[in-house]
């Protein structure tokens, strides 16, 4: 096999991390390092990249050097301007500015590249945000890109190795399994004799992603500051969600331990697997694990020719995400049917760069919601989505949330459970709380983009299974009456043990209180909510008065020595009288318009 050539090896290493390699890269960056070999002697290694990343840190005198977006992926002004010109060329090229149909979307997105891409994928699965017929024909945007040339394979392989890939795998099959614009997947053997599977990242592909997302970063900072409306999407938000999908798709360090997590769930179900993976050989760009030889969930006629029954298939598979989901708080969050493959009567889940985790309150308020939709409780329903936000929700008109919400109620539930369109109602109420500024977080959506893949899959291949009954079932029966009573006698303990806790505090609190009381040490601050007002007024009154007893006093005191003619007199007045006069002149004056001005101010409020 050729030998890796140092330009193609410095692509695709350039954004290596510090994640650990197999011991071959890690032997080939020590012998980087020695200073025997010119820099081209060898290819650049990812566990070079990591020597030079850690070795060329530096410190000052107000703390570590700042790790630079920009920087960090070699982006420079030229650069962005550079393919912010391409991006206008294509957007011109389909007429955006005149208005886009679907399909032109689509095809503007395959032709702005990766980034574009992955925007598309996402976004087909907002329809709070994009019409339904473009959410549908984004979903097609899975479709296998351009495969890249054998010999770049060969070159990132070397470069993440940090040696020929002849010397890893005794055979890498010419012809991709698949090609996506992420990446590309090749059949391979290792020296060892295992059957695998590997998957090679683009080279340059995080770093074109980088550059899309600090334009759109700007573009957004810009558009943000003209559009301050609160019923336009964030778009800041938006764009770094994006950034963070992207940045966790293209470590392949992530998919490796998702693989590695996934396997150690499926070994609990029969009927359930994963891809084991190879960590020593799995580096930033590159993911080895077993080939899996079986049939696609998408090809129904040959799975019943070899004598499976595709409602059984659907029944597990749902039953099982609603495990991974509800229970487990793990699942994969891309379900479409290239990544499930049949295999010895296992559904084998393929492709983990891209999974959802839910914490406990998450999912035990997804439950409750279902159910109130069920039971068509608004109330319960909106405690629900309350419950997302957290102690600091407080919609500023809980009578419209209300109101919107026995909107959805009696859309989704006026009908069975079992007919609950799951994914609609996520997204429903997705796009009611971001119209009440509540914030839900964005692992729902990510459930939602996952059952809405997962009910496309079922409609298309198995239409006799009902996902959201199944779901339904798999939350009634989750726990048996033994199992729940066992759980709630263990949350009242628990909960028994904090109040106990609390309430020995208390006391002590007392006793501090009470010996500071005793020897006059104890001191209270106290704030009436909403007094201030009130209190303003009363130091302005206060304040009035006392000026109107100081102009009186003046003025009778003035007119004393006027009587008295003291001397020395001006314009007949004795100069100390006059003086009197003028200043409760000038202060009586003043009361006038002081009352007359914040008297004006308080109409207007």
């Amino acid at each position: 096999m050729p030998h890796t050539q140092p330009d193609a090896s410095s692509e695709a290493s350039g954004s290596s991390s510090s994640a650990p390699q197999s011991a071959a890269t890690s032997t080939a960056g020590n012998a980087r390092t020695t200073g025997t070999s010119s820099s081209t002697d060898y290819p650049m290694t990812a566990a070079y990249a990591q020597w030079a990343a850690v070795n060329t840190e530096t410190i000052g005198l107000f703390g570590p050097r700042r790790d630079d977006f920009s920087q960090r992926y070699h982006l420079t002004r030229r650069s962005k301007m550079k393919r912010l010109a391409q991006i206008v060329r294509i957007v011109n090229q389909f007429d955006a500015l005149k208005g886009l149909t679907p399909v032109k979307m689509r095809l503007m997105f395959e032709a702005l590249g990766p980034t574009f891409v992955k925007v598309g994928q996402i976004l087909s699965m907002r329809s709070e945000i994009l019409p339904q017929s473009f959410c549908d024909e984004l979903a097609k945007l899975r479709a296998d890109a351009d495969p890249m040339p054998y010999a770049t394979v060969l070159d990132v392989l070397s470069a993440e190795y940090g040696r020929p890939a002849s010397e890893v795998f005794a055979h890498i099959d010419l012809k991709p399994l698949g090609s996506a614009s992420l990446a590309q997947v090749h059949r391979a053997t290792l020296k060892t004799g295992e059957d695998v599977a590997i998957k090679v990242q683009r080279p340059g592909v995080r770093e074109t992603m980088a550059q899309d997302v600090a334009i759109m970063r700007s573009i957004a900072k810009a558009a943000t500051k003209v559009i301050r409306s609160s019923q336009i999407v964030d778009l800041q938000g938006v764009v770094e969600e994006l950034w963070d999908t992207f940045e966790s798709e293209t470590d392949f360090l992530v998919e490796a331990r998702n693989l590695a997590e996934f396997k150690r769930f499926a070994s609990r179900f029969k009927y359930m697997d994963c891809p084991t993976p190879y960590p020593d050989l799995c580096t930033e760009h590159v993911v080895v694990m077993d080939y899996v030889d079986g049939i696609s969930v998408s090809h129904a006629d040959e799975l019943v020719d070899a004598g499976y029954d595709l409602k059984d298939i659907g029944t597990k598979l749902v039953d099982n995400y609603a495990t991974q989901i509800l229970d487990d708080g793990f699942f994969h969050a891309d379900p479409h049917p290239g990544n499930i493959i049949i295999r010895g009567g296992q559904i084998v889940l393929i492709d983990l760069g891209m999974t959802g985790r839910l914490d406990a309150k998450t999912r035990a308020v997804m439950k409750e919601m279902i159910f109130a939709v069920a039971k068509q409780n608004s109330p319960d329903l909106a405690d629900g989505l309350l419950r997302f936000a957290g102690a600091e929700a407080d919609p500023a008109d809980y009578p419209s949330l209300l109101a919107d919400l026995d909107v959805i109620v009696k859309e989704y539930g006026t009908v069975d459970l079992k007919d609950l369109d799951l994914a609609a109602f996520i997204t429903a109420l997705t796009s009611l709380a971001q119209r009440h500024g509540i914030e839900v977080p964005s692992s729902i959506t990510t459930v939602g983009r996952a059952l809405v893949t997962l009910e496309g899959l079922l409609d298309e291949f198995i239409p006799d299974v009902n996902m959201i009954e199944i779901i339904s079932q798999h939350i009634a029966t989750s726990k048996s009456t033994s199992q729940a009573i066992k759980d709630e006698l263990k949350d009242l303990g628990v909960e028994s043990h904090v109040a106990i806790h609390s309430a020995l505090d208390a006391m002590s609190e007392l006793n501090v209180a009470a010996r500071m009381l005793t020897r006059g040490q104890l001191r209270m601050n106290m704030e009436l909510v909403g007094s201030q007002e009130p209190f303003q007024l009363l130091s302005d009154m206060v304040n009035r008065l006392t000026m109107a007893l100081i102009v009186v006093g003046l003025f009778i005191g003035s007119s004393i020595v006027y009587y008295a003619g003291m001397k020395p007199i001006i314009f007949g007045i004795p100069i100390v009288g006059f003086m009197g006069y003028v200043v409760a002149f000038v202060l009586g004056c003043w009361i006038v318009i002081d009352i007359y001005l914040k008297g004006r101010k308080a109409k207007k409020r």
